[in-house]
């Protein structure tokens, strides 16, 4: 999977993804690479119903970010100011070690 943990992405389809003039961004929180699903911060809101627990003693719903499929997100570019597509290239250290480094489609700034 391309994207990672803290990166920032846009939302591309379903009911969170804003309007076309100003779409919805937020950092992804955790990755599930096995399901292709991943959360992200304010997105997907869902309404959990919990018991009452030391912790929270009144119980109640709980407002949390839900799941969302990968498909759905494209990765945010800062220098462009856009959404777009990456691609990976392999650069060689002047030691000879290879890194992988992810860049940007439209701009070939390294992400």
């Amino acid at each position: 999977m391309n994207i990672k943990k803290d990166d920032i992405v846009v939302v591309r389809r379903g009911k969170d993804r804003g309007t076309p003039d100003k779409p919805k961004t937020g950092k992804v929180l955790a990755v599930f690479p096995t399901t292709n699903r991943l959360i992200v911060e304010g997105v997907n809101m869902i309404g959990r119903h919990t018991r009452p627990t030391q912790k929270n003693p009144k119980g109640g719903i709980v407002r949390k970010e839900g799941t969302i499929h990968r498909s759905n997100v494209a990765l945010f570019c800062k220098s462009c100011s856009a959404a777009t597509k990456i691609s990976q290239r392999v650069l060689t250290d002047a030691d000879g070690s290879k890194k992988k480094v992810r860049y940007c489609r439209r701009c070939g700034e390294a992400i």
